[in-house]
């Protein structure tokens, strides 16, 4: 297997503000074409070690390399960056906007208008175009915010917390938009506290907490060494006799009459759980799968916290 090269890399990176450390020696590398989850809780350091990698601040210690090299100011123009806080002119009205936006990114102004206007017709904002941006809502404007992090097709997208203000359509809207500029070879830095997003959208992520690394690694990978089997059974019976037949050996998440879910502790395989259910238990409908992200990081941070 051919070795992907590292398109960015941060190595130790430090940030302290007065006496509180936010970032604290973070090191990973984002494999040119992969879509890279940077996730943890609100507070964890995720869009302080982003402001180190796009250069608005200078890490304590450590350094961040684009392609190979100590990033500068002439890597931004490869970088694409939607940041957590929005910041768009209110009083210009939208393309007008994103073609100043292109333009100093490089484009022409008229490859910056067409290219805006496809983009606003993909994002059903078409009808937009000549809106004043204080004008339009919070979804819109994240939308806008957007084709401007991504209008000149940059070799890197950093998206921080993408999917804030979104309707349930439109965040489906923006997953779908993000594979596509994956498959068409554009690397993305996805940053979120929402893992269920990072969770369908990334091959390998980066958690942080309290500003430290706490699991990183391949999705699939991370999954298969959680060693827990997540059970969703709906059932008739009385649920006390799944506790008293199989005792330790599940982790009750939620058990009622009729429904539960619950992880089969390792050692313990799903088919030994169906054939020791005990009798009264009429199975109606049971699913077994790997955990979610969300739980495998609680999971994490609690073993850490205990030592």
């Amino acid at each position: 297997m051919v070795k992907q090269m590292a398109i960015l890399e941060t190595e130790g990176i430090e940030k302290t503000f007065g006496s509180k450390k936010v970032v604290d020696g973070v090191s990973f590398q984002v494999s040119e074409g992969a879509l890279f989850g940077l996730l943890g809780p609100n507070g964890a350091g995720k869009t302080t070690t982003i402001r180190m990698i796009m250069g608005i601040i200078e890490p304590d210690k450590g350094s961040v390399y684009f392609r190979g090299e100590k990033r500068g100011d002439g890597a931004k123009k490869d970088i694409g960056y939607l940041p957590e806080e929005r910041g768009l002119y209110d009083e210009a009205k939208v393309l007008d906007v994103l073609e100043y936006l292109g333009s100093l990114k490089g484009m022409s102004r008229s490859s910056a208008r067409k290219d805006a206007m496809d983009w606003l017709d993909r994002m059903d904002l078409s009808e937009h175009r000549d809106v004043k941006i204080k004008e339009l809502s919070k979804g819109m404007a994240q939308k806008v915010q957007f084709i401007a992090s991504i209008l000149h097709s940059p070799e890197l997208a950093i998206l921080d917390e993408p999917f804030a203000g979104l309707d349930p359509v439109n965040q489906e809207l923006f997953k779908s938009v993000v594979l596509e500029l994956k498959e068409d070879g554009m690397t993305i830095l996805l940053s979120s506290h929402r893992m269920n997003m990072v969770e369908e959208l990334c091959d390998k992520i980066f958690m942080v907490h309290e500003g430290r690394e706490v699991l990183s690694g391949e999705l699939p990978l991370i999954k298969e060494g959680f060693g827990k089997d997540l059970v969703n059974l709906r059932y008739s019976g009385d649920p006390s006799t799944l506790r008293d037949v199989f005792g330790e050996r599940i982790s009750e998440v939620e058990l009622n009459h009729g429904s539960g879910s619950f992880y089969i502790e390792k050692g313990f395989s799903p088919d030994q759980f169906i054939r020791e259910l005990p009798e009264g238990i009429e199975v109606t409908e049971l699913s077994v799968k790997k955990p979610p992200l969300h739980d495998i990081f609680v999971s994490t941070v609690r073993g850490d916290s205990n030592g």
